[in-house]
């Protein structure tokens, strides 16, 4: 419609016999949908400029996003001295920045889900990444319902395809199906978030198959999170027995969907 920010026009043309698809694309976004993303995102700001003006009057120069594993190892150390004493604080912190991140498919969560090992332990931190990580993929999920749905067709087309028809063929095991999707790497988790609710995948399917789908890589990155000082690379992360564990794991979880398949 031409009154429409987002819109993508389709031309046919006839030439040589053969039929000429030409796509006209605007801004994907109306104005109306911008007003949305910018009152989540002033949501998250304010949520961390609480957190921020109750902590102690310090130097929080070393605040930032990591980026490579020295970054990391800065901000644990400094992060450290202020857990035991700013419990609330610093949990209420990470959580909001993990959950933006993965509000806003911006990358680094595993830095993030690494220094919780490194500060709560293994079982808090997993028990931290999966509740975060679950709430930021939840997030992106309603986000992109109400307003993703143009950003998705113009970015990524051709996966859309796939998953959608994918989905469409499983719809009687869509929860293994998705559980498949979580443990192995056949589409990246940020697509899986935003396309999802564009190819209806009911948000109770979704929710459950990102809860148990990634304890297993939450598990292995937030046990690595206790050795930080020893890590050299986030290649060092997987080792033999992580590696064997995530395909126990996922061969379990992938049996069902591969009967059905046959079936």
């Amino acid at each position: 419609m031409e009154g429409e920010v987002g819109t993508s026009l389709k031309c046919e043309m006839k030439g040589n016999g053969k039929g000429v698809v030409v796509n006209e694309s605007k801004f994907p976004l109306s104005f109306w949908e911008i007003g949305v993303f910018g009152v989540v995102v002033l949501s998250y700001a304010l949520s961390l400029a609480f957190v921020y003006l109750t902590m102690p009057a310090s130097d929080y120069s070393f605040l930032k996003l990591p980026r490579n594993l020295q970054d990391l190892q800065i901000l644990r150390d400094h992060l450290e001295s202020y857990t035991s004493d700013y419990t609330i604080q610093v949990l209420v912190g990470y959580c909001v920045v993990y959950i933006f991140m993965q509000t806003f498919m911006i990358p680094g969560t595993v830095f993030m889900s690494l220094l919780a090992g490194s500060l709560f332990g293994v079982f808090r931190g997993v028990a931290l990444v999966v509740f975060t990580a679950t709430a930021g993929a939840s997030s992106c999920y309603f986000l992109s319902k109400l307003i993703g749905r143009p950003l998705v067709f113009s970015l990524w087309p051709d996966k859309l395809t796939f998953f959608r028809d994918q989905v469409a063929r499983r719809k009687t095991r869509l929860l293994n199906y998705m559980l498949f999707l979580r443990v192995t790497p056949t589409l990246p988790n940020t697509f899986i978030n935003v396309a999802s609710p564009i190819v209806d995948v009911p948000y109770h399917t979704f929710f459950f198959a990102t809860v148990i789908g990634i304890i297993p890589a939450a598990y292995v990155t937030v046990r690595a999170g206790i050795i930080l000082g020893e890590l050299q690379s986030v290649g060092d992360l997987y080792d033999m027995h992580s590696i064997a564990t995530l395909f126990l794991i996922g061969l379990v979880t992938v049996t069902p969907t591969l009967i059905g398949n046959k079936n």
